[in-house]
C-alpha cells in the first residue's frame, strides 16, 4: 500500500506542480461521488485560465509601455482629443468617467494623460485634493461610488444549505439505492397492498434522505466556517488620507480620488498614479509573471492594483477599482481555483481508492453468491422460468446488499474527514491569533522539527523605547528623562543636528488624527526615535518645513541602514544615515566632541563607542548610530547616498523587553523535539542576551551572519546543528539556513518573517509564519499562516494544533478502517456460506453514518492536550497509517469478527431462539452488537496508544453528542423502526448482552495497546 500510495498519491505541502495534482485524480478510479470527493481540492482549469490571463496581461503592458516610450518620443504638444464626459458624470460632478480613467493607467496612456492636465489635472477632474484626500461627505461618497464602482473583486455566490443537499444525492451508490428501493416500492405494493408492501422501500429511501442531511449539514458547516477564514484573510487596511486627516482604512473602501501612503512590502490596492514619492520599484510578477523590477516616478506614473513596492515608499492617487482593474478580473479567476490539497486529502484519497476498489470485487461476489444460491434453489425445485413476486424482491435485496457495501466499503469520508479537521482547527486556532492561509500548514505544523525565529516583535513585545543614549560622546540614561539638563549638557547645535537626524531621516511621521490627537506612524523602532525627539522639545513640523527632502532611501534589511539627502537653509546639501551601530560607525571618519565640535575620530574615540555599542547589546538594547555628512561637491538625486565619509552624531540604545510565556514556550517546544533557533538582525551580543533570557541559547553556539554566508558547505555541516542564534542575519542568510535544514537534514522548518525581504525564506519553508502587525504585505501573501498577535506563544499553539489535526485524523481512520474490514467479511463471509447477509441495506447505510459523518465529527474535532507537546514529531518520513494503528485495527477487527461469527453459528443455541422468528431476532441481535462495539471502539480511538480513553472526554461535547445520538437512534431503530430496519424489539437481557459485547472490546483494546509494535 506505501509504494502505491508514495507512486500515486503523493504532493507536496507547498507550491505542488500541476502534474501531481492532475495525476492522483486520474489513478482515483471508482469515486461515488465526484462533487463531493474533490469538493475540497484545486480546480485545474480555472488555474489554467488564470495562467493564460496573466501572459495576456505581460503582453498587454509591454505593448503598453512600448506605446508610452513612443509617446513620449513624438509628443509636440498635446493634440485635441474627441473625449467627451458622459452626462451622468457631468451631473455627478466629475469630468472623468471610469472607463477613460482605466485606459490611462491600464493602457500606460501618456498622451491621455497630459491631455487631461497630468496627475494633477485629473486629481481636479475627479473632484480630490492630492494634499488633502477626499471630503468624507456620505452622500459625496456614495455619488463617487455609483460612478466609479467599489473596491472588490466578483465572487462565486456562497452555496446554500439545499445546494449540498443536491450535492449529496449525486452519490452513485445512493441513486442505484434509490432506484431499488422505488422498484421495491412498487413491487410490494402490488402484492401486499400500502402500506404492508411498502416497508423494505420506504427503510431504504428513509435511510437515504437521513444519510443525505447529515452529510449536507457537515459539509454546509464546513463551507461557513471556510467562509469566515476567508474574509479574515482579505482583511487588508491601507494608510489614507482623507478630510485633511491621514487615516486607516479598509483597501474595499477604497474610491478613485483617494490619495493612498504606500511604503517598502505594500501591494497596490488598486490602479493609480504616481503622485509623490522616493526611489520607488515596483514588482509586477503577480499580476504579468515578468520578474523585472519597473521604476515608478514623474515620468512614469502608472501603478497597477495586485503588484507590490519592492523598495521605497510614495503617495498614490487611486483612479480605477474593483472588476475595472486587470488585477480584479485576475482575482476573481483565481478565487475560483481554490486551495491546493494537502498531502494528507490526497494519500486518504489513494487509501478510499484501494480499498474500494478491494470493497468493489468482494461487491460483486457477494451478489454472485447470493443469486447463485437462490438460482440453485429453483434450479432444483424446477422452477427456474416461473418467478414469484418475494423471489424477485429477494433478488432485489440481494442487488441492494450488495450497493450497500460498496457505500460502506468506499470510505468516500476518509478525505473529507481532513477537510472536516482542518475546518475545525483553523477556526479554533483564529480564535487563538493565529489565521491560516494554506489548508496544508495544519498538517505540515503538526510535524515540525525546527521552528527559525526573528527576534523583534515575536520573542520581544515590540515596544520600543530609548533608554540610553551617547550623544556627543556622553553616556546618559534616557529613562527618567529631564529634557532641560540632558539639553543643557548638550551643545545647543548637537541638539540642532541630532533633531534633525531624527526627525527628517526617519521612515515614521507623526500626524494628527481624526480626534485631533498626534500620533505616530512607523515601526516600533521609529516611533522610539519620534518620541525621543519629541521628550527633546523637537519640533517635526518646523524641521520639515526648514529643509527640503532631494532623495530618500529606505531602511532594508540587506542595507541595515537608511539615508536621507537634505537641502538646508541657505541652499546647501547634507546627508543623514541611520542604522546598525557597528555599519554606520565604520562609515564614520569624524565625531561631534562633547563641546559641540566636529573632530577626527581617532582609535581612543572608535574605542569609546564601540565599549558603549558593546555595553548596551549586552544590556539586550537594541543600538542605532546616528550620522551626518555636508555634501560641499554637490549631490545628484540619480546618485546613491555615500555610505562613508559621515561624522557621528551618537548612538542609541532601545529596550524591547521580551514577552512574558516565551521563555516557557520554548522549553515545551525542546521538550516536544522542537528546535527553536534565533535568526535576527541585531548586534550579536544583543542576540545572544535576549537568546539567553527567552531560554534559546543554552549549549549551542551564536554566530553573525557575515561570518555564517561565507561557511563551505562542509563547515555548514558540522555548524547547523549547533546553531542557536544567527546575528546580524540578512534574508538571504535566513533562506540558506532554512534551505539546508529541509534538504540537507531533512528537517521539517517553520520560519518567521515580518519583512519584503523574508518572502524568499518563507517561501521555502514547509510552513511560513507570517506577523499580522509588523508584518509586510508581501511577507503575508508567502506565509501559510499569519500569527495575527506576532507572538511566539502562539506559534507554539500552532504547533499543537497541527499536532492535533494529524493525530485526530489518524484516529478517525483507524476507526472507519476497523467497521470497513468488519462490515465487509461478515456481509460477505455470510453471503458464502449461508446465502444472505445478516445486515441489510438500511442497517448498512446507518453503520455507513455512524463510522463516515458521524465517526469523522466526534474524532476529527477532538481539541489539543498539553500532552500532545510531550511527543517527538512525526517529521518528514512518518508513515500516516502507523503500525500502533495496524495493531488496533486487526487486533479489534478479529475480537468483532469472532463475536459476530460466533452468535452467526451459536447465537440460536445461546439465547433459546426458536420458532418463525428466531433468524430476525438473531439478525437483530448481530447488528445491535455490531454497532455497539462501534460506539465503544469509537471511545477507544480517542487515544491509540493510552489505556485511559476517558480522560478529557467531557471537554469535546461534539464527542460526547455523537456518542449519545448515536446510542439514542440505535434504541429507537431496534424499538421502533422494525419494519422499515429489518429489525425487532429485544428482551432487557438481549439488550444488555449486546452493550456487553460492545463494551468488552474495550478492554481488548487497551490489552493491544500493551502489546509493542
Amino acid at each position: 500500500m506505501d509504494s502505491f500510495l508514495s507512486n500515486n498519491f503523493d504532493v507536496k505541502p507547498k507550491h505542488a506542480s500541476d502534474e501531481a495534482l492532475g495525476k492522483w485524480r486520474q489513478v482515483c478510479g471508482f469515486v461515488k461521488n465526484p462533487k463531493r470527493r474533490f469538493r475540497f481540492t484545486a480546480n485545474l482549469s480555472k488555474r489554467y485560465e488564470a495562467a493564460a490571463m496573466r501572459r495576456t496581461n505581460q503582453e498587454k503592458l509591454r505593448i503598453a509601455v512600448l506605446v508610452s516610450k513612443a509617446a513620449f518620443q513624438f509628443i509636440s504638444g498635446v493634440q485635441p482629443s474627441d473625449y467627451v464626459v458622459p452626462e451622468e458624470v457631468k451631473a455627478a460632478g466629475f469630468q472623468l468617467c471610469a472607463d477613460e480613467l482605466g485606459s490611462i493607467v491600464e493602457g500606460h496612456d501618456v498622451k491621455k494623460l497630459r491631455f487631461h492636465g497630468g496627475v494633477q489635472g485629473i486629481a481636479g477632474k475627479l473632484c480630490t485634493s492630492t494634499a488633502k484626500g477626499l471630503t468624507s461627505d456620505a452622500g459625496l461618497l456614495n455619488k463617487r461610488q455609483e460612478i466609479y464602482g467599489i473596491n472588490k473583486f466578483a465572487e462565486a455566490e456562497a452555496k446554500g444549505f439545499w445546494v449540498f443537499v443536491w450535492e449529496a444525492l449525486q452519490d452513485m451508490t445512493l441513486m442505484i439505492l434509490g432506484m431499488c428501493a422505488i422498484v421495491s416500492l412498487a413491487v410490494g405494493i402490488a402484492m401486499e397492498g400500502w402500506p404492508d408492501g411498502a416497508h423494505d422501500g420506504l427503510g431504504i429511501v428513509a435511510s437515504i434522505l437521513l444519510v443525505v442531511f447529515v452529510t449536507a449539514t457537515s459539509d454546509y458547516r464546513q463551507s461557513l466556517q471556510f467562509k469566515d477564514l476567508d474574509k479574515e484573510k482579505k482583511k487588508i487596511t491601507i494608510q489614507v488620507t482623507r478630510n485633511d486627516c491621514r487615516q486607516k482604512m479598509s483597501i474595499y473602501d477604497l474610491l478613485p480620488g483617494d490619495i493612498v501612503h504606500l511604503n517598502i512590502g505594500d501591494q497596490v490596492p488598486a490602479d493609480g498614479l504616481f503622485v509623490s514619492g522616493f526611489s520607488v520599484l515596483i514588482d509586477e510578477s503577480s499580476l504579468t509573471g515578468e520578474s523585472e523590477p519597473v521604476f515608478v516616478n514623474d515620468k512614469n506614473p502608472f501603478m497597477l492594483s495586485g503588484t507590490k513596492l519592492q523598495d521605497g515608499s510614495c503617495k498614490m492617487l487611486v483612479t480605477t477599482v474593483g472588476m475595472r482593474t486587470q488585477w480584479g478580473k485576475l482575482m476573481a479567476t483565481l478565487s475560483e481555483g481554490g486551495d491546493d490539497e494537502t498531502p494528507l486529502q490526497v494519500k486518504l484519497n489513494g487509501v478510499a481508492t484501494i480499498i474500494g476498489k478491494v470493497g468493489l470485487f468482494f461487491a460483486v461476489v457477494t451478489f454472485g453468491v447470493m443469486v447463485q444460491g437462490l438460482l440453485v434453489n429453483k434450479v432444483q425445485e424446477g422452477t427456474i422460468w416461473s418467478w414469484s413476486g418475494d423471489e424477485l424482491l429477494n433478488l432485489l435485496e440481494f442487488f441492494a446488499v450488495a450497493v450497500t457495501i460498496v457505500v460502506v466499503a468506499v470510505p468516500e469520508g476518509l478525505p473529507l474527514a481532513v477537510t472536516l479537521s482542518l475546518a475545525f482547527a483553523m477556526k479554533k486556532m483564529m480564535n487563538d491569533k493565529a489565521l491560516v492561509r494554506h489548508l496544508a500548514a495544519c498538517e505540515t505544523m503538526g510535524s515540525a522539527t525546527s521552528i527559525c525565529s526573528d527576534k523583534t516583535g515575536t520573542l520581544t513585545t515590540n515596544r520600543m523605547t530609548v533608554v540610553k543614549s551617547c550623544i556627543c560622546m556622553n553616556v546618559k540614561e534616557v529613562s527618567n528623562l529631564d529634557k532641560a539638563s540632558f539639553c543643557s549638557e548638550i551643545p545647543e547645535s548637537a541638539v540642532k543636528i541630532l533633531l534633525q537626524s531624527i526627525f527628517l531621516n526617519s521612515g515614521g511621521e507623526i500626524v494628527t488624527g481624526k480626534d485631533g490627537k498626534r500620533e505616530i506612524l512607523g515601526t516600533p523602532t521609529e516611533t522610539a526615535l519620534l518620541e525621543f525627539g519629541l521628550s527633546l522639545g523637537g519640533d517635526p513640523q518646523a524641521e520639515r518645513q526648514a529643509s527640503k527632502t532631494v532623495k530618500v532611501e529606505p531602511f532594508n534589511s540587506t542595507k541595515k541602514r537608511m539615508g536621507v539627502v537634505l537641502e538646508v537653509p541657505g541652499g546647501s546639501l547634507r546627508a543623514h544615515t541611520k542604522g546598525a551601530s557597528e555599519i554606520v560607525l565604520a562609515g564614520c571618519d569624524k565625531v561631534i566632541n562633547s563641546n559641540g565640535e566636529v573632530v577626527p575620530l581617532d582609535e581612543k574615540s572608535i574605542s569609546h563607542l564601540t565599549d558603549t555599542i558593546n555595553q548596551f547589546a549586552n544590556e539586550a538594547l537594541r543600538t542605532l548610530c546616528l550620522g551626518y555628512m555636508e555634501l560641499e561637491k554637490g549631490f545628484s538625486p540619480e546618485s546613491a547616498i555615500p555610505v562613508s565619509g559621515y561624522t557621528c552624531i551618537g548612538i542609541v540604545g532601545i529596550k524591547d523587553p521580551v514577552r512574558p510565556g516565551v521563555k516557557e514556550s520554548v522549553a515545551t517546544c525542546r521538550t516536544a523535539g522542537i528546535m527553536v533557533r534565533m535568526v535576527t538582525g541585531d548586534n550579536i551580543n544583543t542576540a545572544k542576551a535576549i537568546a539567553r533570557e527567552c531560554g534559546i541559547l543554552t549549549d549551542g553556539v551564536a554566530v553573525e551572519g557575515p561570518v555564517f554566508r561565507e561557511l563551505s558547505q562542509e563547515e555548514m555541516l558540522d555548524l547547523i546543528p549547533k546553531i542557536q542564534v544567527i546575528a546580524r542575519s540578512s534574508p538571504m542568510d535566513k533562506h540558506t539556513l532554512v534551505k539546508q535544514l529541509r534538504t540537507t537534514f531533512d528537517e521539517v522548518v517553520a520560519v518567521t518573517g515580518d519583512g519584503t525581504n523574508d518572502a524568499p525564506a518563507l517561501h521555502e519553508a514547509d510552513i511560513g509564519l507570517a506577523m499580522g502587525i509588523a508584518g509586510t504585505e508581501v511577507a503575508k501573501e508567502s506565509a501559510d499562516v499569519i500569527i495575527l498577535d506576532d507572538n511566539f506563544t502562539t506559534i507554539l499553539t500552532v504547533a499543537k494544533w497541527g499536532r492535533s489535526v494529524y493525530i485526530n485524523i489518524q484516529k478517525f481512520v483507524q476507526f472507519q478502517l476497523t467497521v470497513n474490514i468488519v462490515a465487509l467479511i461478515v456481509n460477505f463471509s455470510s453471503a458464502c456460506l449461508t446465502g444472505s447477509a445478516p445486515l441489510t441495506a438500511v442497517q448498512l447505510l446507518w453503520v455507513n453514518m455512524i463510522m463516515d459523518t458521524l465517526g469523522a465529527l466526534a474524532l476529527a474535532t477532538e481539541p489539543p492536550t498539553d500532552d500532545l507537546m510531550k511527543r517527538s514529531p512525526v517529521g518528514r518520513k512518518g508513515n500516516f497509517i502507523s503500525n500502533v494503528m495496524w495493531r488496533n485495527i486487526f487486533g479489534q477487527s478479529f475480537y468483532q469478527l469472532v463475536v459476530i461469527w460466533c452468535l452467526q453459528a451459536r447465537g440460536k443455541e445461546l439465547f433459546n431462539l426458536e420458532g418463525p422468528n428466531s433468524t430476525l431476532i438473531l439478525n437483530t441481535l448481530i447488528f445491535n452488537s455490531f454497532v455497539f462495539c462501534q460506539v465503544f471502539n469509537e471511545i477507544s480511538s480517542r487515544k491509540m496508544d493510552e489505556i485511559d480513553v476517558f480522560s478529557g472526554i467531557l471537554n469535546n461535547y461534539v464527542f460526547v453528542a455523537v456518542l449519545g445520538c448515536t446510542a439514542v437512534f440505535q434504541v429507537v431503530i431496534i424499538e421502533f423502526l422494525g419494519t422499515f430496519a429489518s429489525t425487532t424489539p429485544l428482551t432487557c437481557a438481549q439488550w444488555c448482552v449486546s452493550v456487553l459485547i460492545g463494551f468488552i472490546g474495550m478492554p481488548i483494546a487497551a490489552g493491544l495497546k500493551m502489546v509493542p509494535v
